[in-house]
């Protein structure tokens, strides 16, 4: 197997995008509709429990960026270390793609999907899990794609 210096640090950039990029999508998320929920809870403040959940959903896609990044530097820095060519580098790379791009587009469009529904909720409560959490997870379906599909491709690859 050939050896080469920077097959292994490309990869490893992968796993940076990878945790780096979705967890900016959701702090931006997060931060989006955690600041709905203060407008709304500093006038209805027993609102709290119906909100939270609007407010940490955009988090997930963070998680399945530190998920992807973590079980890449397992598989690269671990006693079973791959030596990778800069083409196999940069195909493990390129596998990390989809939740880094996914998860930040997704963290933050959920987050103004999230806030939306936080304002709804403000005036109808009834319908703050019938379709402002509803709606958000079908902006999360996407970040979970992006994640299987990184998933699925750098096991492939590493195996």
């Amino acid at each position: 197997m050939e050896i080469d210096v920077f097959g292994l640090p490309i990869a490893l950039l992968g796993a940076a995008f990878a945790v780096f990029l979705a967890g900016i999508g959701s702090a931006i998320g997060v931060a989006t509709a955690g600041k709905s929920a203060a407008s709304v809870l500093s006038e209805k403040p027993e609102r709290y429990g119906q909100l939270f959940l609007m407010v940490v959903l955009p988090s997930t896609q963070g998680i399945y960026g530190f998920l992807v990044g973590f079980t890449m530097l397992g598989k690269l820095t671990g006693d079973a270390a791959v030596s990778l060519t800069i083409a196999k580098g940069i195909t493990v790379f390129a596998a990390c793609l989809p939740i880094a791009i996914g998860g930040l587009v997704s963290g933050i469009h959920q987050g103004r999907v999230c806030a939306a529904g936080i304002l709804m909720a403000a005036k109808r409560p009834e319908m703050a899990f019938k379709a402002g959490v509803i709606y958000a997870v079908m902006v999360e379906i996407y970040a979970v794609l992006g994640w299987l599909i990184s998933t699925m491709a750098t096991g492939a690859l590493l195996v």
